[in-house]
């Protein structure tokens, strides 16, 4: 694996930049904006369809703001619980134990694993069972260059989805 390094030269700075969860576009630390976005995509839908029953069509704007709001702080709380390296980390040491590994190494299965722990932070309090055809669907985009169908993928990504949601709910998190 290649030594990569901070442009000062310092691994321990890019290990500390890493896990800070920088937003991609603004560069902004601690940010959070797939748990964000849904949050606030399902705050906003929530929020103009209850605001438009009470307060008809001005309503529904007001709803849909002031909903967005909440549910983007809400799904950063979500997001901000899921600690990317600390998951990585964890199914590193683990997966061999997991009776669905077969073998495998970890870099087979790493995809399947990001992509169950990233899905349970998308979907917010959904249940795996209401949501797995979606994320079967999904599996081809997501996988990038991975060689697992979804059948092989799957158990490694209800795996990581179970893992946080259990973390999640521990928490008194949706």
């Amino acid at each position: 694996m290649a030594d990569e390094r901070h442009p000062t030269g310092n691994t321990a700075i890019l290990e500390a930049e890493h896990d800070t969860h920088h937003d991609p576009l603004t560069e902004e630390p601690e940010a959070h904006p797939i748990g964000t976005g849904v949050g606030a995509a399902g705050g906003g839908t929530i929020g103009a369809v209850v605001g438009g029953a009470v307060g008809g069509p001005a309503g529904a704007m007001i709803g849909a703001a002031v909903g967005g709001v909440t549910g983007a702080f809400a799904g950063m709380g979500i997001a901000e619980s899921i600690n990317p390296t600390e998951e990585d980390a964890f199914w590193r040491e683990s997966h061999p134990t997991r009776p669905y590994a077969k073998g495998r190494p970890y870099e087979d299965l790493r995809p399947a694993y990001q992509y169950g722990w990233e899905s349970r932070c998308r979907f917010g309090d959904c249940h795996w069972d209401d949501v797995e055809s979606d994320l079967q669907r999904g599996w081809d985009k997501a996988k990038g260059e991975a060689r697992l169908g979804w059948n092989e993928a799957r158990h490694a990504a209800r795996d990581a989805w179970d893992r946080v949601d259990q973390r999640l709910r521990n928490a008194g998190k949706p």
